[in-house]
């Protein structure tokens, strides 16, 4: 793919969205620490310089693809969770949102990868500006999280809502780290049957995780 010298808002709105089409498909090859802007720049048909001029940097990139991620994601775990079941009981309810997080995140390996990227990596080596935009885009899918988190389980109000959701996606970051490791550590692991007992599966961590988070959150009758 090349291009020609944007002229327009609406051409350079397309560069944004082909930039971010290509770092999204890089992500569902490799991980993001191997995601460089020189690739991707080549990619994308672009010099570096001139990626340079829509995005402040491949961190730039990659935080805004994680909020759009976000996005995508907090819809599809909405959809999953259903209508609100007052019939079921808070320990069932409980079982029921864990079972649709842990699912609807599974399916996002490139939003899990992103979360576990965030802090250390994505976070750095930005603007101010792309800073506040990306902080403002995740208060508005923190809200809608917490707006589902509270359809499920009214108990946990707004408050103990967002403790379960701050400290969730911490675990869920945390725990796709450890267990989507560098080759030399997968193939130890590979190498010795014996150190099978610490080595950490995603979808079952985080749901036992997640469970022992929200009995501690639930309030008690």
């Amino acid at each position: 793919m090349t291009f020609q010298r944007a002229r327009s808002a609406e051409q350079r709105a397309e560069r944004r969205r082909a930039i971010l089409a290509t770092a999204a498909t890089m992500l569902t090859e490799l991980p993001v620490a191997d995601l460089s802007l020189n690739e991707l720049s080549r990619r994308v048909g672009l010099a570096k310089s001139n990626v340079l001029n829509y995005f402040d940097s491949r961190e730039a990139v990659l935080l805004e693809l994680s909020s759009s991620e976000l996005t995508d994601w907090v819809s599809d775990l909405d959809a999953a969770v259903g209508d609100p079941q007052p019939d079921l009981s808070a320990g069932e309810r409980a079982e029921r949102l864990v079972e649709a997080i842990v699912g609807t995140l599974a399916r996002r390996p490139v939003l899990c990868d992103l979360i576990s990227a965030q802090a250390a990596v994505l976070e750095r080596n930005i603007t101010t500006e792309t800073a506040l935009s990306f902080k403002r885009a995740a208060a508005v899918s923190y809200q809608r999280m917490i707006a589902v988190v509270v359809k499920t389980l009214p108990e946990l109000g707004t408050d103990g809502a967002g403790h379960f959701i701050a400290t969730a996606s911490l675990l869920a970051g945390a725990i796709w780290s450890h267990s989507h490791p560098v080759p030399a550590i997968l193939a130890a692991y590979e190498a010795d049957p014996s150190l099978e007992a610490i080595r950490m599966a995603f979808e079952p961590a985080l749901t036992d995780s997640l469970k022992a988070l929200l009995y501690g959150v639930l309030p008690r009758s």
